[in-house]
């Protein structure tokens, strides 16, 4: 019996931020050439970003839904979920998923994400073991809190921060063990990483740094669920799940079998292309471009897969676009405490310059090479935060500003006027996209 085949003009393989960044930017141009996503997950778009106030209880599903009900109707869009791709032939410009079905394409954009990092733990197949990457992670671990209420977080990042605040909102006690000498320190400095530590701790939140979690035991009664966890020092900590928050890995298998360039991650250009003329790759699995470091690397942040997904999807559609590059930029809000860091915040030698201070609650901290910021991190009101990030990715020198730049009165009125004039307008499509999304993530970040 032969199986069915779908013809499209474009075919996008992952339904989260950078896939429908894609779609949107396609029908802004075409309007009529035919769309055709691909889910593994059996749901429409949804903000992942929020699945720890689902968990925590705060948001029904309909409301972390990151666009309305009628989306892929409104756009003409056929969403295939619950399937997924098993083979690509890039060359014959072909897909088969897993329930044999074929689609032929004429341009493919790779938004297939990132998996979670799982340690070869002794015992991490046990039942009450989970991951905190998709909505389903959080609805099992939702079902599974009946019967728990002592919860090990392994991994102290974004990832476990923020399932830990979930956890402690539906009044489990959690350990949080982490492999390095303290929290956040990817995106924090050690000041506002010790900020954070006090307020988990405050919360209820044991915290263990500088340990990994050797084994997950169960009792002789019960023997594939879990009991405890074994520590690498020998310690035993009595728990009834463990959450695996180390991080994710960019899913590049489909992208490498079919030939095209991969290294970390899939190596794209500034237009978001691959290897292969007619596919192009963003979000998690992408080595996109950094306007920091100046070069391309991994970057798994919802808002640079968003707008890297909107620059694919115009060049799909033949408007040849510039990604103008994104960086580490992170807006949280845990335990009550809210952060805004971008690019560089540990200097990794003396040619930095630092400047800092620390007021009524609030810290700033700018990062300068050259006379050009390259990071901040800031606490308590990060309402400047946008302006910081302006100058970064436009690269003013601000040699003359230093004496204000983190001041508690710092803000666009502080700058002379030749720069703040060119803050107010919107010079290119790209801008204006990034502009608009800093804004809903800073809103889906710090929702209330």
């Amino acid at each position: 019996m032969m199986k069915d085949k779908l013809t499209v003009k474009y075919l996008i393989i992952g339904n989260s931020a950078g896939g429908i960044g894609a779609a949107e930017a396609i029908r802004e141009i075409d309007k009529n050439g035919s769309i055709a996503m691909i889910s593994e997950e059996p749901y429409p778009a949804y903000s992942r970003p929020l699945i720890s106030e689902y968990l925590a209880k705060e948001r029904p599903l309909e409301k972390i839904s990151f666009r309305p009900a009628d989306f892929y109707k409104i756009n003409n869009i056929q969403l295939i979920s619950g399937n997924k791709i098993e083979t690509l032939d890039a060359k014959e410009h072909t897909a088969v998923l897993a329930d044999e079905s074929t689609i032929a394409w004429e341009k493919l954009l790779l938004a297939t994400g990132g998996m979670p990092i799982v340690p070869p733990t002794p015992g991490i197949d046990k039942k009450g073991v989970f991951n905190f990457i998709t909505l389903n992670d959080a609805k099992a671990i939702d079902k599974f809190l009946h019967d728990a209420d002592r919860v090990v977080v392994i991994g102290g990042g974004l990832i476990g921060v923020s399932v830990t605040e979930a956890l402690i909102k539906r009044n489990a006690r959690v350990t949080v063990v982490e492999m390095k000498d303290r929290l956040l320190s990817l995106i924090l400095d050690e000041e506002v990483s010790a900020m954070a530590e006090k307020k988990l701790q405050q919360a209820g939140v044991e915290i263990l740094t500088s340990h990994t979690v050797a084994k997950i035991s169960s009792t002789s009664l019960v023997r594939d669920t879990v009991s405890s966890v074994v520590m690498d020092d020998g310690r035993i900590i009595l728990c009834d799940a463990v959450v695996v928050a180390i991080g994710v890995r960019p899913r590049i298998e489909m992208a490498r079998n079919s030939g095209i360039s991969t290294n970390r991650g899939i190596v794209i250009d500034r237009q978001m292309a691959t290897s292969h003329p007619d596919i192009y790759a963003c979000g998690d699995a992408a080595e996109s471009y950094d306007f920091i470091n100046g070069d391309y690397r991994l970057s798994p942040i919802w808002p640079n897969a968003y707008i890297g997904g909107r620059i694919a999807g115009l060049n799909m559609t033949g408007v040849r676009t510039e990604y103008q590059g994104g960086a580490s930029m992170n807006s949280l809000n845990y335990f009550g405490l809210r952060i805004a860091s971008a690019g560089i915040i540990n200097p990794p030698d003396n040619s930095y310059e630092v400047l800092s201070e620390s007021k009524d609650g609030n810290y700033r901290k700018v990062i300068i090479k050259d006379g050009i910021i390259v990071g901040m991190v800031l606490t308590g009101n990060t309402d400047n935060a946008g302006i910081y990030i302006n100058l970064m990715r436009n690269k003013i020198n601000v040699e003359e500003l230093k004496q204000i730049l983190v001041s508690d009165d710092f803000g666009l009125a502080s700058l002379p006027e030749e720069l703040w004039l060119p803050q107010l307008s919107l010079p290119s499509s790209a801008e204006k996209y990034s502009v608009i999304l800093a804004k809903e993530i800073e809103e889906i970040l710090a929702a209330e």
